[in-house]
């Protein structure tokens, strides 16, 4: 089994959709480890405020099947794939880190790990210790050093019932 660490995100209706996200990651891969869920502006776009966090699971997919399984969660929260990269959504889960895979290529680690506040403090907070696959250092040492905009990041207290 592999550590995959998902990032997830919504600003449609967005806590019954990040609660039906983790609900159908719970039925697929079992047992979850779950960051914080953070509200964070819309970033590229005028919109809605995101609800953010991340999903650590372990895994025996390879990343490009892997992939496929979130896609079909998405779809099924009735995420519209459209032209526009910077749009409300229903649900966005974006694979992260496959273990220790470094796979440019393929994306993966996702480069928004060390863009976005939204993407590497909820990583931070769950993984804290582990190392990014391509930068060496831990997650807490990277958000230490993290220059981006963490002004707009709001931790939420947050059920899961």
């Amino acid at each position: 089994m592999t550590r995959a660490w998902i990032s997830a995100g919504t600003n449609v209706d967005p806590e019954a959709n990040l609660r039906a996200a983790i609900a159908s990651l719970r039925r697929e891969f079992g047992e979850l480890l779950l960051s914080p869920v953070y509200q964070t502006r819309a970033v590229g776009f005028e919109g809605d405020d995101f609800l953010n966090m991340v999903v650590g699971i372990d895994t025996g997919l390879p990343p490009h099947r892997l992939r496929a399984r979130l896609r079909e969660i998405e779809t099924r929260q009735g995420r519209v794939r459209g032209e526009e990269k910077f749009a409300p959504r229903s649900i966005d889960l974006d694979l992260l880190t496959w273990g220790d895979l470094v796979d440019e290529a393929a994306g993966i680690p996702r480069d928004e790990i060390l863009r976005y506040a939204f993407v590497l403090k909820p990583l931070a907070d769950v993984a804290g210790a582990e190392k990014h696959p391509g930068a060496g250092h831990s997650y807490q040492q990277l958000w230490r050093r993290f220059q981006g905009r963490q002004t707009d990041l709001v931790p939420l207290d947050w059920e899961w019932w």
